[in-house]
């Protein structure tokens, strides 16, 4: 009787104990599976985090940590001076004298770019914060979008614009006079398809970062060959060419050769394509540093985002360059300032010759303001400047 007692309290001790340990193996498991399950969503929290960055940064509405008053002002002062400016500008090449060439149609292209970014993105973003409303993916693809299609074009027309320019101071006469304007317009509206087929590709496919979702993931393949093609090589070409046309300037201007007043406004302007060039490369080169950085390591999104708005602020200080450096914009800008603020009638003409003809370069636009708003008094006196270029007219 004790031993089968004895028998049959190991035997219970031993089922036990094989229990216990079948339980404790299936607690060991469970538990190491929810570990490796918090391991797992903490390592993809901080994937995300770093790849995605502050989430109080917007691509549309720039950082919470602004007021919102603060952020409004900004971005209605960019909109505003950029979408004067550049109307400015092209209206300067269409009343100026001297500006009014066919090669020059090409910085009429930059500056309507530029007044896109100017006259739309940067509204759109300014009356999402106004309203009070979080940003909309939709408003969000549409700027994005918009501003890589800007952003094509202009790289595009910048080494357009090198190349008519290496042609009219480098070339002889016969060869520029085959750029004609049908060419020009031609090639304008090349440009625009080419740049909006490449976004469309891009968007349709969805290559590359992903900035409304907050995914950056790198540059995928197609998009690297696609920047080579369309983006490094014009800014290789652009630099070359003005390179080889300072070059060839110079080498004359030391020689025998005497420049014209008409070759010297020409290689003026050019100079000021130039600064263009290179007030371009230094807006928009940190912004696609951080994006081909961002395919090797996390980037955060505070500094693509903050990186991304300096580079469009590019769109509201080039026509201020312009302005600076080059005297027939000057000029034509000073025009068409008075004739916005306090004249009642403008007129962008040369003197009139002796005997009453004019040449048939001359444009005369007259346009009457309201006189109401108009300020005859604190307007200069019509003006004939000695050599005769410039008149006003009240």
């Amino acid at each position: 009787m004790n031993v089968t007692t004895t028998v049959t309290t190991v035997t219970t001790v031993a089922a036990i104990t094989m229990t216990t340990s079948t339980d404790r193996d299936r607690i060991t498991s469970t538990l190491a599976g929810i570990i490796g399950m918090d391991v797992k969503i903490a390592m993809d929290r901080g994937k995300t985090n770093l790849f995605d960055g502050d989430l109080d940064v917007s691509p549309v509405t720039l950082s919470s940590d602004w007021s919102r008053v603060a952020r409004l002002l900004l971005l209605a002062s960019l909109a505003v001076v950029g979408s004067v400016g550049n109307v400015f500008m092209i209206s300067a090449i269409m009343v100026e004298d001297h500006l009014k060439k066919k090669g020059n149609a090409f910085l009429v292209n930059v500056a309507l770019a530029d007044l896109l970014v100017t006259g739309l993105v940067i509204p759109a973003s300014a009356i999402v914060i106004l309203a009070g409303h979080e940003e909309s993916p939709g408003i969000c693809r549409f700027e994005w979008t918009l501003e890589a299609l800007c952003f094509l074009v202009t790289v595009l027309t910048l080494a357009t614009i090198a190349g008519e320019n290496y042609a009219r101071l480098c070339l002889p006469h016969d060869k520029y006079s085959a750029l004609t304007t049908t060419r020009v317009t031609a090639t304008i509206i090349t440009i625009w398809v080419i740049a909006g087929m490449v976004v469309a590709l891009q968007s349709s496919l969805d290559l590359g970062p992903d900035f409304c979702g907050r995914k950056f993931h790198g540059i995928a393949t197609p998009q690297v060959i696609g920047a080579c093609i369309f983006v490094i090589f014009p800014a290789l070409l652009t630099i070359f060419l003005y390179f080889r046309l300072v070059l060839r300037v110079r080498r004359a201007i030391r020689g025998s050769f005497k420049p014209p007043a008409t070759f010297s406004w020409d290689y003026e302007l050019t100079k000021t394509n130039i600064y263009s060039f290179v007030l371009f490369t230094i807006f928009w080169l940190p912004f696609g540093t951080s994006i081909t950085i961002s395919a090797m390591k996390p980037t955060s999104a505070r500094v693509l985002y903050n990186l991304a708005w300096f580079a469009l602020s590019k769109s509201c200080i080039n026509n201020l360059l312009y302005c600076v450096f080059d005297r027939h914009f000057r000029n034509a800008y000073i025009k068409l300032f008075h004739y916005c603020c306090c004249k009642t009638t403008v007129s962008f003409s040369r003197r009139p010759r002796g005997d009453g003809s004019r040449s048939s370069g001359d444009v005369r636009l007259r346009v009457h303001i309201i006189h109401s708003y108009a300020s005859p008094a604190s307007c200069r006196p019509n003006i004939t400047r000695p050599n005769g270029r410039d008149v006003y007219e009240l």
